[in-house]
């Protein structure tokens, strides 16, 4: 004998699939709905009403970009319709607004079979206008970057080309390109970059400098990240962060090369950086790692003429050590030193 309810779990059982049909024909025709609605707004060219739009219907998009469309344009004119959305979205206040509308135009061109020089046009009014786009676009750039880079075309070429459509590069945007790059660890591809932006008009600063530098120090390339920290200061004139410096300073400690590390903080200080006490004490520290006592000493020496005084346990074991090793005359002379600085 069949129960009521196994008639009904059954029922339920038959039903799931025209269910399912409809909520999979309900979702195409909300996100075909939304699209044409852009299309409308775009063929009227009332495109500041377009952030409001997208906002408005943000949970029916579903997964197809609303700017699908533009690809029945021919390029020259979608490149004019794009232009004319991004230069109407200027005057929108907040300057955020239009976020949801740069982030699917972003993703839209990247994925599309030419993305660059436009991409990099819709990059930047993003970053002009303080809107971040979505992580998944470092790596659609990037890759849209190294097909181009690729295909025999210089660094300066394909930034260049942002002018053919009316656009500029800039250090934000090149920025962005050195981030998604080292994002997908293409270091090499964005030292290139980095060293091509002044051959464009634009000038490296802190961030294009810091990006590459963090990113080699967590692949540990040392040797690297200290020599664009020395290009940094004698090339572009620019003081590292502290963060930087501790970066760098903690990785050469990590891979044991102290003597790189006291090297580095001699360098700065002698181009008029005022290198930090978290630098100056990983270097004491990686000093008594590898029994480096003497050096340690001196080190520590340097840090109390800063007014630095280490941390108790540190410098007890910067004093044992001298005097492990004979050292008495440079054991004292630490011992004085931090004495008179109160510790």
């Amino acid at each position: 004998m069949v129960t009521r309810p196994t008639i009904f779990f059954r029922s339920v059982i038959n039903c799931c699939p025209r269910l399912l049909l409809f909520s999979s024909i309900r979702s195409i025709t909300s996100a075909e709905s939304i699209e044409q609605t852009i299309k409308d707004a775009v063929e009227a060219k009332t495109y500041q009403n377009i952030p409001d739009l997208l906002i408005s219907l943000k949970e029916t998009c579903g997964n197809r970009n609303p700017f699908s469309f533009l690809s029945t344009f021919p390029q020259n004119m979608r490149i004019q319709i794009i232009d004319e959305m991004l230069q109407s979205f200027i005057p929108v206040r907040p300057r955020s607004h239009p976020q949801l509308a740069y982030n699917h135009l972003l993703l839209y061109t990247l994925q599309s079979p030419q993305p660059l020089p436009l991409a990099l046009a819709i990059l930047q009014r993003m970053i002009h206008s303080g809107c971040l786009p979505i992580p998944q676009a470092h790596l659609l750039l990037s890759s849209a970057w190294l097909d181009r880079h690729h295909q025999s075309q210089s660094v300066s070429g394909i930034l260049l080309e942002m002018q053919k459509i009316g656009y500029y590069p800039d250090s934000g945007t090149c920025n962005y390109i050195i981030s998604s790059l080292c994002a997908v660890d293409q270091l090499d591809e964005a030292v290139k970059v980095l060293m091509s932006m002044s051959s464009v008009g634009c000038i490296p600063n802190l961030e294009s400098y810091g990006a590459v530098i963090s990113a080699m120090c967590t692949v540990r390339r040392t040797g690297d990240s200290v020599e664009l920290m020395k290009q940094m200061v004698e090339k572009a004139g620019l003081t590292p962060r502290q963060g930087t410096v501790v970066k760098v300073t903690a990785t050469l400690r990590a891979n044991r090369e102290i003597w790189k590390a006291v090297e580095m903080i001699e360098f700065l200080e002698r181009n008029g950086y005022t290198v930090g006490f978290e630098s100056y004490e990983l270097v004491v520290e990686g000093c008594l790692e590898w029994r480096e006592y003497l050096l340690a000493g001196k080190v520590v020496m340097a840090m109390t003429e800063k007014g630095f005084i280490p941390y108790i346990r540190v410098r007890q074991n910067v004093i044992e050590g001298l005097a492990g090793i004979g050292e008495w005359t440079l054991a004292c002379a630490v011992r004085q030193r931090l004495v008179e600085l109160g510790s």
